[in-house]
């Protein structure tokens, strides 16, 4: 048991309480105990001070008040007590075991010792409830474990797969199958949907492209009567109608003013020019200021 003792047995190092701002280090090897100091100081007499240490034997230790009042000060009563048993050859060995080797000592025991364990210290609390120890207690109580647990405990944990009831863990790796199948489907489907999205873009672009062409300004006139500013026919009014009158009957319709053939064939091929159809309009329609005619009885 001696060789699992490593060396120094156990040390700590620290400042010291205010309003002393030292700092300490205190050791216990096998054979010795060093206690280390430096000073700080912001005082001019301080400033070249050099660091001090005091190594004694064991039971110079236990006879030395002085120190142990000064390591009590410092790091407080029950460090001193604890390295006042290692001089006194109390060995804690559990405390110097490594992880690995405190793992396989713990699975040994029944689940209730290792609740019980667990409330002893921090590191048995963190060891009883580490991944590696139920991982460990899963493994030793199961002949096989799958790669399917495996991966699974990743995800909830190997303390979850330990209390769950087998027939559970049938189902949730079946959704977990399921959901990995799904996840496949949804990549190899990837690739083709873009394939099939990209032409469609391809067309798209073309087709606004296209649009927008479409609906730039062109150069035709807008040769509908009495619509359009191009023609050149006047839509305004050339005098003040009486609203009591009769309005003045449209283009094209039955009426006295009538519009020649000529025209109205050329205005559907598009071949009048605007000031040609200006001057015949308004021989057609002819003075609007004179008087209407006024019919014999």
């Amino acid at each position: 048991m001696a060789s699992l003792l490593t060396d120094p047995l156990f040390e700590i190092s620290g400042g010291g309480p205010p309003p002393n701002k030292n700092f300490y280090h205190f050791a216990v090897t096998k054979s010795d105990v060093i206690w280390r100091w430096w000073k700080i100081s912001l005082r001019t007499v301080d400033r070249y001070s050099k660091p001090g240490e005091l190594r004694e034997s064991h039971q110079d230790f236990l006879d030395d008040s002085w120190l142990q009042s000064e390591v009590s000060m410092v790091f407080g009563r029950r460090i001193l007590q604890y390295t006042k048993g290692l001089c006194q050859g109390h060995y804690d060995y559990l405390e110097h075991l490594s992880d690995s080797l405190l793992l396989r000592i713990i699975n040994y025991l029944e689940l209730e010792d290792v609740g019980q364990l667990g409330r002893t210290s921090r590191r048995f609390r963190r060891l009883c409830g580490s991944e590696e120890f139920w991982e460990q207690a899963l493994r030793r109580r199961c002949n096989t474990v799958s790669v399917e647990v495996s991966s699974l405990a990743l995800e909830i944990g190997w303390r979850s797969i330990f209390f769950t009831s087998k027939l559970q863990l049938q189902k949730m790796i079946s959704r977990r199958r399921l959901r990995t199948e799904e996840q496949q489907e949804e990549q190899v489907a990837d690739p083709d949907t873009k394939a099939e999205e990209s032409p469609g873009e391809s067309s798209e672009t073309e087709h606004t492209s296209s649009s927008e062409e479409e609906s730039r300004p062109g150069i035709i006139p807008d040769l509908s009567l009495g619509t359009g500013t191009g023609i050149g026919v006047d839509t305004s009014s050339c005098c003040d109608v009486d609203p009591d009158r009769n309005p003045e009957p449209e283009l094209g319709s039955d009426s006295n003013v009538a519009v020649p053939e000529r025209l109205l064939e050329e205005l559907k091929h598009g071949g009048v020019a605007a000031p040609a159809l200006s001057s015949e309009l308004s021989n057609a329609r002819g003075d609007c200021s004179a008087e209407p005619e006024k019919t014999q009885s």
